[in-house]
C-alpha cells in the first residue's frame, strides 16, 4: 500500500504574468518546492520547473502553468506529497496513536496531536497533558514514544 500523502503547502494566489504562484509551505523541508519536485494538487501533479523564496512564503513556476489566468485557476489549492525518508527526524504523521512511555516503563497517554511552541513543539495526549518533544529519547514510529521528563510534568 503506498503511503498517505502529506500536506505540505497551499497555493495562496498568482504572481505577475508568467504562471508564478505563491506557495506557503506548512513545513520547514525546502526540498518541497526544488526543481523537479512533484506536488499533488487534488486530481492532477504539479511539477516543480523553479523556485524562489520570497520571505516565509516561496514564488513557485510549475511545469505547464504558463499564464495569469492558469495561476489563479490554482488559487487555495493545496499540495500534497509523499512523506520524506529520514530516519533521523520525528515526523508529525508518525508520532501521532503512539503511546508515550516514561523511561520507568509508566504509561502516560496516547498522542493525539503535536502543537507547534517556540520553545519546542508540543505532544498533546489523550491524558491532556502537554509533553515538550525535546524531552523524546526514544521512538519507535507508530508504536511508542519514550519520554525523559522533569519531576511534575504530568502532576495535575
Amino acid at each position: 500500500m503506498a503511503p498517505a500523502l502529506l500536506e505540505v503547502g497551499r497555493i495562496e494566489k498568482a504572481h505577475g504574468l508568467r504562471g508564478q504562484v505563491v506557495v506557503r509551505l506548512i513545513t520547514n523541508r525546502a526540498e518541497r518546492v526544488a526543481r523537479g519536485a512533484e506536488l499533488s494538487a487534488g486530481d492532477r501533479t504539479l511539477t516543480v520547473v523553479e523556485s524562489t523564496p520570497h520571505g516565509e512564503r516561496w514564488i513557485v513556476t510549475f511545469d505547464g502553468v504558463a499564464d495569469r489566468d492558469a495561476a489563479d485557476a490554482l488559487r487555495g489549492t493545496l499540495l500534497r506529497a509523499e512523506p520524506l525518508d529520514d530516519p533521523d527526524e520525528l515526523w508529525v504523521h508518525d508520532l501521532i496513536g503512539t503511546e508515550v512511555v516514561e523511561i520507568d516503563g509508566t504509561v502516560r497517554g496516547t498522542v493525539v496531536e503535536v502543537l507547534a511552541n517556540p520553545a519546542s513543539d508540543l505532544l498533546v495526549l489523550d491524558s491532556g497533558a502537554l509533553v515538550p518533544i525535546r524531552f523524546v529519547v526514544q521512538f519507535e514510529p507508530g508504536q511508542r514514544v519514550e519520554v525523559d521528563v522533569p519531576p511534575g510534568l504530568f502532576e495535575s
